[in-house]
């Protein structure tokens, strides 16, 4: 749902930015490759000690670099395999950032080793998600499923909830239980959609394996 409203919605809002960057001569893959680096240093600086809030804004902010740099390729009208590829590799870098952010604190002054677990399989999850689909996709299939809780929604749900449990260091008291609410939401999210694809890859494979007449395994 998120990438097909949310994505529409600001690819509008961004289309005149990614136009003035190309005027001034900004390639789409640096675009990439500064917004990866900044959601990287956003959540390896603030969210190790706790600021989520303003760790969070910044994240937000080089966030949209994904929505740029694919804007950009489009008004260009050359998309090519490189820059699909680059994205999509970048992509698993930022995850990693955040949710090994997030790690770090409760593994330091987060002092929770149950959260640091549950982050760590949030941060696994997503991975293992995203290569079914990239993996069932390899080997000739469609891949045709909505996944519950796919990678826009992963980072909204922890960015949003991360976000505000950053209000506790403007005093708002209780706040900071989002946290743990968004990476339990997010695992138990992410167990509901690997099983969705492996399910759907399954049917797949055995759908083409009796159209070509060779049965199934």
């Amino acid at each position: 749902m998120l990438n097909k409203y949310a994505r529409a919605f600001f690819t509008r809002v961004l289309t005149p930015f990614a136009a003035l960057l190309l005027r001034l001569g900004v390639s789409p893959d640096t675009v990439t490759l500064i917004g990866t680096g900044g959601v990287v240093a956003g959540a390896l600086v603030f969210y190790p000690t706790g600021h989520f809030f303003w760790g969070t804004v910044v994240i937000t902010l080089f966030v949209f670099s994904d929505l740029v740099d694919g804007n950009m390729a489009r008004q260009l009208g050359r998309s090519s395999r490189w820059g699909a590829f680059l994205d999509s590799t970048l992509d698993r870098v930022a995850d990693a950032a955040v949710f090994g952010g997030i790690a770090l604190w409760y593994a330091g002054g987060g002092d929770s080793v149950l959260m640091c677990g549950v982050t760590i399989f949030c941060l696994a999850s997503g991975q293992v998600v995203s290569y079914t689909k990239a993996r069932g996709e390899a080997i000739g299939l469609p891949v045709n499923v909505n996944g519950l809780v796919e990678r826009a929604e992963r980072l909204v749900i922890t960015l949003v909830l991360a976000g505000l449990s950053g209000f506790t260091a403007f005093g708002v008291p209780h706040i900071g239980i989002l946290l743990p609410i968004a990476l339990w939401v997010v695992a138990l999210g992410s167990i509901v959609t690997l099983g969705q694809r492996v399910v759907t890859i399954r049917r797949e494979a055995a759908e083409a394996a009796e159209a070509e007449g060779t049965g199934t395994a």
